[in-house]
């Protein structure tokens, strides 16, 4: 074989150059990916269409040396034309658009537009391809296709309506991937925007999918723009006994409480009716994620009803309510009589009976926080001590790195709160409810009376103080030794 040969030489070519080629263009592929360069779409479709095609093209009629004016031949031509014009188009669309500035208008064209526009302009290059390499009529192609388009129109009416909305909706942009909003009555955050439709998750997990057609004759409500606006409301009743100030500054500072409600702009709480038995309120607070409003709405609804407890508001029940006194109110107050001797109990085994418990009771309240709550806030005085009826509680320090870090956690039969109490400081702890808290709040006169007949909790309750500091450290800063328990300990004896 002379390897001078026209053919041989192609050959030689084709075998060598074109694994070369490949490998070379892939190579310039993965390294466009790493940086996240979308020229690479145009290099792919340079390897995955117009190499090969090329390659064989030349191989039909240099090596094969197949008529140059045979089908076969003119087939492979024209895909080779039509890949090169893919090539090009994309190439232009990626310099022209994927590369534009953040802010300019080319960024803000839809990549459906884009998509859609390259897709007619290959279809016009395939036209004149077609009229060059097979000698067709361009004014016929023309022709047929303009009718085409006409009866494909009219049998796909609906369809290309909803394109045409949808390319609507992509420039002007309501609402982007990620965004939950309100087409109707249909509420779900945005997972995908497609030529036809856009797909929502609802809150149930429920997949909805909503034509262009559909949403652009509906008011469309987005929740998460701008961002931080989230709004919802709560509305709860309470007795008409309650004042409505009082109800009013309760509920707004609980819901300051609940992470994942924003500061700025606080929540509001507003009247909005006098009911037969009852008195209805709106909460109205912006959430930093539309997408947990569920768990928010739960957790405030949870720690308003605490919180009612704790202040002694009442949730009326949605009936009339007839009260008959047989007693219970009785028992209900020696509850909290034997629930108050019970916690004093738990500190001091030893504590003796007293006459005056009902007078000290009074002095004293039981309160339940749920789990997550704060009980004492750090830099704030306390001006109680804490008996832990049931539940558990965690204290919490802010450490060197700034973040709040645990300490020590209390159970039932122990107590907090004693340090700021007795030290008449600003408390160097938080408290936060690890689960439902009942604690018994014992106020500072009645402790100070209570101390003045059972020196045994003086002395108890100062030891207890001089073991926390002892092993936590963090305690002595701030924290001075509670005089004020030596004090009355001293007078005592």
């Amino acid at each position: 074989m002379n390897i001078n040969n026209e053919w041989s030489m192609w050959a030689i070519i084709l075998a060598f150059g074109f694994p070369i080629i490949i490998i070379v263009l892939g190579e310039i592929i993965y390294r466009l990916q790493r940086n996240n360069n979308p020229i690479a779409a145009t290099f792919k479709i340079v390897r995955n269409l117009v190499t090969p095609i090329l390659v064989l093209m030349l191989l039909l009629k240099n090596v094969l040396e197949i008529n140059p004016e045979g089908e076969l031949i003119r087939i492979v031509e024209t895909l080779c034309w039509v890949s090169l014009i893919n090539a090009f188009f994309s190439l232009i669309n990626v310099i022209l658009f994927a590369q534009a500035e953040a802010d300019s208008w080319r960024a803000k064209v839809p990549k459906l537009l884009l998509d859609l526009g390259q897709f007619f302009l290959v279809l016009l290059g395939t036209c004149i391809v077609l009229s060059a390499v097979w000698n067709a009529d361009l004014a016929g192609l023309v022709t047929a296709f303009g009718i085409g388009s006409i009866v494909i129109g009219l049998a796909l009416q609906d369809t290309l309506g909803s394109i045409m909305s949808g390319i609507t909706l992509l420039f002007e942009r309501p609402f982007e991937l990620g965004d939950w909003i309100k087409v109707g009555e249909i509420e779900g955050q945005v997972i995908e925007i497609n030529w036809r439709a856009v797909r929502l998750l609802t809150h149930e997990r429920d997949l909805i999918i909503v034509p262009h057609l559909v949403i652009g004759k509906e008011t469309i409500l987005n929740e998460s723009q701008p961002p931080g606006t989230g709004i919802e409301n709560v509305k709860i009743s309470f007795s008409l006994a309650d004042p409505p100030n009082l109800v009013k500054q309760i509920m707004k500072s609980t819901a300051l409480t609940i992470p994942g409600i924003l500061t700025e702009p606080p929540p509001e709480v507003h009247t909005l009716a006098y009911n037969e038995s009852s008195i209805t309120y709106d909460v109205r607070f912006y959430l930093d994620d539309y997408g947990k409003i569920l768990e928010i709405r739960d957790e405030l609804l949870t720690r308003i009803w605490y919180a009612a407890k704790r202040n002694n508001l009442t949730i009326p029940f949605p009936m009339r309510t007839l009260h008959l006194y047989d007693g219970k109110t009785l028992e209900i107050k020696n509850n909290t009589s034997e629930k108050f001797v019970h916690s004093l109990k738990s500190i001091v085994p030893q504590v003796r009976e007293q006459e005056n418990w009902d007078e000290l009771t009074q002095g004293s309240s039981l309160q339940h926080f749920g789990k997550g709550e704060t009980v004492i806030k750090a830099g704030e005085v306390s001006h109680a001590l804490y008996i832990i009826i049931a539940g558990e509680a965690a204290m919490t320090v802010i450490n060197e790195m700034g973040r709040e870090q645990e300490i020590m956690r209390v159970a039932r039969g122990e107590f907090f709160g004693e340090m700021a109490l007795f030290s008449r400081q600003a408390s160097a702890v938080t408290v936060k409810a690890i689960s439902d808290l009942e604690v018994m709040v014992i106020y500072a006169d009645a402790v100070n009376k209570i101390i003045e007949n059972q020196p045994s909790l003086a002395r108890e309750i100062a030891q207890i103080i001089e073991a926390r500091r002892k092993e936590i450290p963090t305690f002595n800063n701030g924290l001075q030794k509670a005089d004020l328990v030596s004090h009355q300990q001293a007078e005592v004896n």
